[in-house]
């Protein structure tokens, strides 16, 4: 999610932007970070390292905070946006408005050590773990975006998209 949970908008109607990371490791197994609702732990999914932008800072900048924020990893070599979403779920009590963009990047840092949860991710996040493309594929857990699995089998066989594709609004 990152920091500054509360402002989901900057303004009324706005979409908050968020940056978020597809971190593929040197044997191309997915970071996902194991998160729950925080009033319903047994409400439970896997979603991307990311959150919204903080000041003025660049989508990549973002990514880049949020990433060794939420993991650790600071060891990346940021790629292009693969995938641009927006979505709209509950959580925490509220409604959460988003413009997402998915960037790939690579890191040989697979060691994670979270430093800069903020206090909703503190109690909200489960732990990370690297995924095989088998695993995620046959995983019976939510995992986001939907389609995650299909999404990665496309860029391993056909590589970075020459733009990003926009993915299905998500509602939930």
């Amino acid at each position: 999610m990152g920091a500054h949970e509360g402002e989901l908008r900057s303004r009324e109607g706005e979409l908050r932007k968020v940056a978020r990371v597809v971190l593929l490791d040197p044997t191309d197994r997915i970071l996902l970070m194991h998160g729950y609702e925080p009033d319903d732990p047994a409400d439970r999914w896997w979603f991307t390292p990311g959150g919204g932008l903080e000041g003025d800072e660049t989508r990549q900048e973002a990514a880049l905070r949020e990433l060794a924020e939420e993991t650790g990893i600071t060891e990346v070599e940021l790629g292009p946006v693969l995938w641009r979403r927006t979505c709209s779920f509950p959580f925490d009590g509220r409604r959460w408005d988003q413009d997402e963009w998915y960037f790939l990047a690579r890191t040989a840092q697979t060691g994670t050590a979270p430093h800069g949860l903020t206090e909703l991710e503190q109690r909200s996040v489960a732990g990370l773990r690297w995924w095989t493309y088998a695993e995620l594929s046959a995983a019976r857990e939510t995992v986001y975006p939907t389609r995650l699995a299909e999404l990665l089998r496309t860029l391993f066989d056909e590589g970075p998209p020459s733009a990003p594709v926009v993915l299905a609004p998500e509602i939930v």
